[in-house]
């Protein structure tokens, strides 16, 4: 099997265990049916999400200019504290900024490698858990618009982690925690203008990803450096896939290029 295409991250179908799907322009790929196969990544060129143009991808899947221009990269996607949409004030495009920033969003503790905090739309719940590789996530919030989940979660991170540790991760190791208590917990530090957004009771989530087998020492595969790579395909984890040697692949990190896959 032989498919070619622009990488954009890959699309998740909850289940026991989670489906995961390469989505190219003419064609997609279920790529659990590649577990325990042997896998061909070639790096072919570069394609920007946004202009389509074959320049070299900066960030997210864009090249430069796109990248310091678009709605989609600006600095409140990252940190959603800096939204000014509800304020009715622009910051690249606001019709696009009203859309996203003004809809319901969720403040979450996620359990990966560490208990975490973070924000996502409720429309991505629970694909943003799983695109992280956390196995258990609870809401805690689930604020009006994308700014009052942002200062939650900034008043949050001072008491827990907003980052995973993907190593951990992908090696599993990890400790069940009980997210209901941590929640608890962390009500009191929660910014008043955000407390009646508060949810009260609401049950863990627990996510089961397709892993045969996990790495012990993750090396990251990166196609600008190692332009071809092969290896027997053993788990799918957040946005990684996981070979037997260790190397991991992040989809996500390696969004507009072009790649040819070929399975054997």
């Amino acid at each position: 099997m032989n498919y070619e295409g622009v990488l954009t991250k890959m699309q998740t179908e909850n289940g026991a265990p989670i489906q995961y799907y390469l989505v190219f322009s003419n064609d997609f790929l279920n790529v659990n049916q590649l577990l325990d196969k042997n896998v061909t990544i070639r790096f072919v060129g570069y394609q920007c999400l946004n202009c389509k143009l074959q320049r070299k991808i900066y960030r997210q899947g864009f090249c430069k200019n796109c990248f310091f221009e678009i709605p989609q990269a600006a600095d409140w996607i990252m940190r959603p504290e800096l939204s000014k949409a509800h304020l009715g004030k622009e910051d690249r495009d606001l019709e696009y900024e009203k859309k996203v920033q003004l809809t319901p969003h969720i403040v979450y503790l996620a359990n990966s490698s560490n208990v975490k905090v973070g924000v996502t739309r409720k429309s991505q719940v629970p694909t943003r858990w799983i695109d992280q590789g956390a196995h258990e996530a609870i809401e805690i919030i689930e604020a009006p618009n994308r700014y009052l989940a942002g200062i939650t979660e900034v008043a949050l991170k001072d008491h827990v982690a907003d980052k995973t540790n993907w190593r951990k991760m992908l090696k599993n190791d990890v400790e069940d925690e009980s997210l209901e208590e941590w929640r608890d917990r962390l009500k009191q530090f929660i910014p008043e203008e955000a407390l009646p957004y508060f949810i009260e009771s609401t049950p863990e989530t627990h996510l089961e990803f397709p892993v045969l087998s996990y790495p012990e020492k993750p090396k990251s595969l990166n196609l600008d450096k190692t332009p071809e790579y092969s290896g027997k395909l053993k788990g799918i984890k957040g946005q990684y896939l996981l070979f037997e040697d260790n190397t991991v692949f992040n989809i996500r990190s390696n969004e507009g290029y072009v790649v040819s896959i070929v399975v054997n």
